[in-house]
């Protein structure tokens, strides 16, 4: 079963970066709207969510001969802190600019939106 879904994600993964010639479309259109669409970069704060391993109270113990070795139980703790990133406030409304015209760039050039 590994086997077969192995491969397939491999293929679906190469075929959804598209052609050598979808890729060039889609910079020059990139480099289109990236002008006339350009980034406004906002900085937010947001709530990140983080983990932690916290000791249970419980220990587990084995022996061998002489020897034992005890280790502490331990469990996934997560919690929330705040934080602040930079998002783009035009990336949405550039990327559809961009998306429209590459397939339309590709339907001119090749007859197709994916410029097979």
């Amino acid at each position: 079963m590994f086997e077969k879904i192995v491969p397939l994600g491999i293929a679906i993964l190469l075929t959804s970066c598209g052609t050598p010639e979808f890729r060039e479309e889609k910079n020059i259109c990139t480099s289109t709207w990236m002008s006339k669409i350009p980034p406004i970069l906002r900085q937010e704060m947001y709530n990140s969510t983080q983990s932690r391993q916290v000791p249970t109270g419980q220990t587990i113990c084995t022996g061998y001969g002489n020897f034992i070795n005890c280790n502490q139980t331990m469990r996934t703790e997560f919690y929330t802190i705040p934080a602040v990133r930079t998002v783009d406030l035009n990336e949405s409304r550039r990327d559809a600019q961009i998306n429209a015209c590459t397939q339309s760039m590709c339907v001119k050039k090749y007859g197709n939106s994916e410029c097979k």
